[in-house]
C-alpha cells in the first residue's frame, strides 16, 4: 500500500493498517514482558500471582491495549482522512502525487501510543532483567523494544525533511527496520541455540541455570 500511485483508499489504509498492526505487535510483546515478572512472583509459595498465569490475562492486555489504537484511527478518520494530492510546489518543473495525512495530530497520536507502548515493555523487561537467564526473555524484549524506539526517533525528522517518494521511502524503511530489530532480537538467540548450541536446549542445562 506504500508503492506506487497513491489514492484517497491506499492513503487512509495504509497508515491505518500500519498502526493497528504494529500496535497489536507491540502489544504482544507487552503481554509477554508482563508474563514474564508474573511468572517468576508466582513461583513464590502462597503467592496470589499464580491467579494471574494463564492465557486469558495477556489476550485480554492485547486486546485492551490494541482496541485503544483503534480508537485512535477511528478519530482520525471520521475527523480528518488523509487524502491523495498533487504537490507543484516543493520541487521546481516536478509534479508530486502524494498522500496528505490531513491531520498532524492523528498522525502523530497514533506514532506516540505504540511510542507508548513500547516504552512501558521496555522499563518492564529492563526491571526484569535480573530474573534467572535461563527462562527470562527479558534482556531479549529490553533490546528489541530499544531498536523499535530508536528507528521511529530517527525517522521523525528525516520523514518531516523529505517530500513525496523519499518520504515514502523513509517510512517503509523505518518499518522495515523496526520490524527486523524486535523479530532479530527475540528470536535470533533461539534461532542461534537451537542449531549451533543444541546442548544448551537441553533440560539439564536449563534446571542448571535456574539454580544459580
Amino acid at each position: 500500500m506504500f508503492l506506487g500511485h497513491p489514492v484517497d483508499l491506499t492513503c487512509i489504509l495504509r497508515q491505518v493498517s500500519f498502526g493497528i498492526l504494529f500496535s497489536v505487535a507491540v502489544s504482544c510483546v507487552l503481554a509477554k514482558t508482563v508474563m514474564v515478572c508474573i511468572a517468576f512472583r508466582a513461583t513464590k509459595p502462597g503467592s496470589s500471582w499464580k491467579l494471574w498465569i494463564g492465557s486469558k490475562w495477556p489476550n485480554s492486555l492485547v486486546l485492551f491495549c490494541s482496541s485503544i489504537q483503534v480508537i485512535i484511527c477511528m478519530l482520525w478518520l471520521a475527523l480528518a482522512p488523509p487524502f491523495s494530492e498533487v504537490d507543484t510546489h516543493s520541487s521546481q518543473g516536478k509534479i508530486i502525487v502524494q498522500c496528505n495525512e490531513s491531520s498532524v495530530i492523528g498522525f502523530y497520536s497514533v506514532l506516540g501510543y505504540m511510542g507508548v507502548l513500547a516504552i512501558i515493555s521496555f522499563i518492564m523487561a529492563f526491571l526484569a532483567r535480573t530474573l534467572p537467564d535461563s527462562f527470562n526473555e527479558a534482556k531479549y524484549i529490553t533490546f528489541s523494544m530499544l531498536v523499535f524506539c530508536s528507528v521511529w526517533i530517527a525517522m521523525i525528522p528525516a520523514y518531516l525533511s523529505t517530500r513525496g517518494k523519499y518520504m515514502v521511502a523513509v517510512e517503509i524503511f523505518a518499518i522495515l527496520t523496526s520490524s527486523a530489530g524486535v523479530l532479530g532480537c527475540i528470536f535470533f538467540p533461539k534461532c542461534y541455540i537451537i542449531l549451533w548450541r543444541p546442548e544448551l536446549n537441553a533440560r539439564s542445562h536449563l534446571l542448571e541455570g535456574r539454580h544459580q
